[in-house]
């Protein structure tokens, strides 16, 4: 028995006053009209009609039911109102989860536009550098770089590529001297990621293709990026850090980019979604906003005034 189906049969009989006329309004023979609140009643073990050829009227129980089913049917009702129109006009609460430097440094930015532009969503934004389950943590959208693990099931819109680099303050350079060559890296300080990988060497691509692993010393490990930028602001070391987590460092010269014919390699950022299929109009905002304002998902967007 389809339970709801019949509670809407049930109050359509009592609304038109008997089973034929409630079968017109909805399209059902009289005889499946009846099956329905007979088998209501079956469920309930309670009679809530009282028929006769000529009348009919709600027994205690079945005014009782009826005052709750109106409730119910009528929460069910303005719930698929809501969910109908938020698939038409964007509205309701948007959860993004981000990585941290791409929160801080590009979508603290970019969402004072997206909310101005959509006044009816609310942002609930999360920024980690762990990887998630999208789905499962109950997030819409998420924006990862490519050392964050993927749902392979998950659709995937390529924001930008960036390079991680290398860079010190003016300060720093005047100091200690600029270093020309990959292999001069190893006499200065440092100011380095806590990822073991990245302790004791930093691997520096090389012209053809390739790499060349470079012995550092660690004047300062942390896994904290901002506060190893702060430091390297303040002239404590060589850093090395992905270019859409700069902001105007470089083209401020707070910061300068060093050996620029090298670097620690290249990462993507990508947008990821649950689904292509009926996303709601908050997602399809949000969506169509970043890809608009990310025109060249294959390039670096945070590089390309020093290039």
């Amino acid at each position: 028995m389809d339970r709801l189906q019949s509670m809407r049969v049930f109050a359509k009989v009592v609304e038109q006053g008997g089973f034929s006329r409630a079968g017109h309004v909805l399209g059902m023979s009289n005889a499946v009209v009846t099956r329905h609140v007979a088998d209501l009643e079956n469920h309930l073990g309670t009679r809530l009609l009282n028929r006769t050829t000529r009348k009919l009227s709600l027994t205690e129980s079945g005014q009782a039911y009826l005052d709750r089913v109106t409730q119910i049917l009528q929460e069910i009702d303005d719930a698929e109102a809501v969910a109908s129109s938020q698939a038409t006009r964007p509205g309701g609460t948007l959860r993004l989860f981000s990585h941290v430097g791409f929160g801080q440094y590009q979508l603290a930015a970019l969402l004072p536009d997206y909310a101005q532009r959509f006044p009816d969503v609310t942002l609930d934004v999360t920024l980690s550098e762990r990887s998630v389950d999208l789905v499962e943590d109950g997030y819409d959208i998420g924006i990862l770089t490519a050392l964050q693990k993927v749902d392979g099931s998950l659709i995937v819109r390529r924001l930008a590529r960036c390079e991680v680099l290398l860079c010190a303050s003016p300060d720093y350079l005047r100091r200690h001297g600029t270093p020309v060559k990959p292999e001069d890296i190893s006499r200065h300080a440092c100011l380095n990621f806590s990822y073991e990988q990245l302790r004791h060497h930093w691997p520096l691509a090389v012209d053809g293709g390739g790499h060349v692993n470079i012995p550092i010393h660690a004047r300062m490990v942390s896994n904290n990026a901002d506060l190893l930028r702060q430091c390297a602001l303040a002239g404590m070391g060589i850093m090395i850090r992905s270019s859409f987590s700069l902001g105007d460092d470089l083209s401020s010269g707070r910061l300068v980019r060093l050996l620029p014919q090298h670097n620690l390699g290249q990462m993507t950022i990508d947008m990821v979604y649950p689904s292509r299929r009926l996303l709601s109009a908050k997602v399809r905002s949000f969506v169509d906003f970043m890809v608009a304002r990310f025109p060249h998902p294959d390039s670096d967007p945070w590089l390309a005034p020093q290039r």
